[in-house]
């Protein structure tokens, strides 16, 4: 069996048709090297792969070095497949193993668009954390490709794992997953960031179109496919603003868009790890479900409340006292102030010097006299 091949030992190219055991040759792994003839019912084994398979061993056919040579991509297969199969007990030989960092480097040489293609099959095949354990494990959680690089680093962070957790879930129970959705959450804090740095001197929609754009091109790259997975990706970013609308028309809009449901889990995940209010995404749960009577009963009672919370709350004005004619008593304290004017007079005085208080008396006015003809103080009677 002869293929093309560089100066390097890289197969150029392997589409030569030959006989099965060639064919068999050419697989990565002995234990998926094995072929089932149905009329027989027998399992055709070239490589021992049953052997390999009872001892739960995942090995490279032939040598592994050179191998990972003719391919360098067998290196992402390899984590692959020992992240898929961890789970049953399943180990890396150590041959397999060993050469894996020192041909690490040979990942240079494939094409971003491939690259990329392998790191979605080790995300998106229902063991994406368990990938990323093996990536650390073996001493290769870097180096690799630049956005997986990304996703390791940020594997750990509430909203990340949450997301690697629910593509996980999904693929466990036979439901779609999309690229799109997994990135745009792995992605979304360079987004918020550059969003917000912007609206400094943008305004909120044009500034989170610039800050997609930085990310695209500082993240993703020049892949194939790029067209269709930004566009994903920007209509789940630039439909969350949209969620904070809930009032007119807007949200009667907002559940017709083609995307609506990849947005709304997005922004459940937000409120789920505490960047948004879960009420909101219990509300948008709520709406996407509801009839159009149902939807415009929830419209009017998020008018009604932001009404009421836009409107200010005055102060209580205290109770106006009324006072009658002739009527001298305060309110306060409810005494006649004519009364404590007198009893004032009354009252002891204590001295400067501490000595016994003394009575001031009132002087009494001379019988007989008017007011104009008393004596002034200290004049002989």
């Amino acid at each position: 069996m002869k293929h093309a091949v560089d100066s390097t030992g890289r197969v150029l190219r392997d589409n030569v048709w030959g006989p099965q055991d060639e064919d068999a040759a050419r697989r990565d792994f002995t234990i998926n090297a094995m072929y089932y003839d149905p009329e027989t019912q027998i399992v055709v084994d070239y490589h021992h792969g049953i052997k390999d398979a009872k001892a739960k061993v995942i090995r490279m056919i032939g040598d592994p070095v050179a191998r990972y040579r003719e391919d360098p991509v067998r290196i992402i297969r390899a984590i692959r497949f020992a992240a898929k199969l961890n789970g049953l007990g399943f180990k890396l030989e150590p041959k397999t193993a060993t050469p894996l960092i020192k041909s690490r480097a040979l990942l240079t040489e494939i094409p971003q668009s491939r690259l990329f293609d392998e790191m979605l099959k080790l995300l998106q095949t229902g063991h994406a954390l368990a990938s990323i354990e093996q990536l650390k494990s073996l001493g290769m959680a870097l180096g690799i490709y630049p956005l997986l690089d990304v996703v390791v680093e940020r594997a750990e962070t509430p909203f990340v794992k949450s997301a690697l957790q629910d593509t996980d879930r999904r693929v466990g129970e036979g439901k779609p997953v999309a690229p799109s959705f997994l990135l745009a959450c792995v992605l979304w804090a360079d987004v918020r960031d550059g969003w917000a740095a912007r609206l400094k001197n943008q305004h909120p929609h044009p500034a989170l179109m610039d800050a997609i754009d930085d990310v695209f091109n500082a993240r993703i790259g020049d892949v194939s496919g790029r067209g269709k997975l930004a566009g994903d990706m920007r209509e789940i970013w630039m439909m969350q603003p949209r969620f904070e609308k809930r009032v007119g028309s807007a949200p009667f809009g907002l559940v017709e868009q083609p995307r609506f449901r990849a947005a709304f889990d997005f922004m459940r995940l937000r409120a789920e790890n505490g960047e948004l209010e879960e009420v909101l995404s219990d509300w948008w749960e709520e709406f996407s479900l509801a009839d159009d009577n149902l939807r415009n009963d929830m419209v009017d009672a998020v008018k009604l409340e932001q009404q009421q919370r836009a409107r200010p709350a005055r102060a209580p004005r205290p109770p106006r006292v009324h006072k009658m004619p002739g009527n001298n008593t305060d309110p306060a304290t409810g005494t006649d102030s004519a009364q404590e004017s007198a009893e004032s007079l009354d009252s002891p005085v204590e001295n400067s010097d501490g000595a016994a208080p003394k009575k001031r008396r009132r002087r009494r006015r001379p019988t007989g006299r008017t007011g104009g003809d008393a004596p002034h103080q200290g004049s002989p009677e």
